[in-house]
């Protein structure tokens, strides 16, 4: 699966957003480093202050595209018989 990419505001950089359940327009970005630093000082790993966060989805309200059968009617229903 695809994940859009939003834009961190804490870090600017692009990251995969994963889709937020019961909310179609919003997703939760993934963990990712900030970017100057992986690790603290003494020497665990370190997260972006964004990571985590809800965010709007790039394509958050699309409809799915239905195509529905077209209404038959009384003429056209005499006539398949």
């Amino acid at each position: 699966m695809k994940m859009p990419k939003v834009v961190c505001e804490k870090c600017q950089r692009p990251i995969a957003a994963g889709p937020v359940a019961g909310r179609l327009s919003k997703g939760r970005l993934w963990r990712h480093d900030p970017p100057a630093e992986r690790r603290d000082p003494e020497d665990r790993l370190v997260s972006c202050a964004g990571s985590l966060e809800i965010v709007d989805l790039p394509y958050g309200q699309m409809e799915l595209d239905v195509e529905l059968e077209p209404e038959v009617t009384e003429q056209q229903e005499a006539a398949l018989f």
